[in-house]
């Protein structure tokens, strides 16, 4: 099993930056992918951003340019740092991992991310 824990959300005005964090713990040697995705509310959860073995990245063309997403070489932390904030980023943000063997997919709990206009 993976767990993962999100922190470093919180209320930041329009135009503001901000990064958020994800600790991985457990089989953490059978991720092979660890990403974020988020959920407004009255919407569905989206795809925000990924990275996969070999340190390919994948951004949301909402955020791309925005965002950065970076990961620790042993998988026990992925970030996520966002600038240029806009209100319509408003969501939980969600911590995800892919696993190389079954339940394959993990998610974090998620943390709150709030902008202001």
């Amino acid at each position: 099993q993976v767990q993962l824990v999100e922190s470093g959300g919180g209320l930041v005005q329009a135009g503001g930056s901000l990064t958020l964090s994800c600790a991985a713990s457990g089989r953490i040697s059978v991720i092979n992918g660890m990403g974020w995705y988020r959920q407004a509310p009255g919407k569905q959860r989206e795809f925000v951003a990924a990275v996969i073995s070999g340190g390919t990245t994948n951004y949301a063309d909402s955020v791309k340019g925005r965002v950065t997403i970076s990961r620790d070489d042993a998988w026990t932390t992925v970030y996520l740092q966002m600038n240029s904030l806009k209100p319509e980023d408003t969501a939980v943000y969600y911590c995800t991992a892919h696993a190389s063997e079954r339940p394959y997919d993990y998610w974090g709990q998620g943390t709150q991310v709030t902008v202001s206009s």
